[in-house]
């Protein structure tokens, strides 16, 4: 009982901390994995607009979480959306669902340019 009131009043303080920001510094949450995956849809989607491996791999381990647009609750695992800056200068969302052994790349997303992807 203490123990999970300990991580409920760490994480509810954290937030009140927060204020109105829907972002975190992404260090709170780690993504640590064995493997990382990239699904079909993200292969597609990084290639349209020119974003490779290295660069979804600085966004894991600098960018921020974007509470607002993740799904913490998500089943079978949690995604979260981390925001950052690429190598060149593209403001970029990843989606990436949190497993246990396995960090997933859904999806990303330019948030500044629209690009025709056709990707299914």
């Amino acid at each position: 009982m203490v123990i999970i009131y300990l991580i409920f009043f760490r994480k509810s303080n954290k937030l009140n901390q927060l204020g109105n920001s829907d972002k975190i510094d992404h260090r709170e949450k780690e993504f640590r994995h064995h493997h990382l995956y990239f699904t079909k849809h993200a292969r597609c989607r990084m290639d349209c607009r020119h974003i490779d491996e290295s660069e979804i791999k600085d966004i894991l381990h600098d960018g921020e979480i974007n509470y607002a647009k993740s799904e913490t609750n998500a089943s079978p695992c949690p995604k979260y959306a981390l925001e950052g800056m690429t190598h060149d200068h593209q403001h970029v969302r990843i989606i990436v669902g949190d497993c246990k052994t396995d960090a997933s790349i859904i999806t990303v997303i330019d948030l500044d340019h629209d690009f025709n992807c056709d990707c299914k």
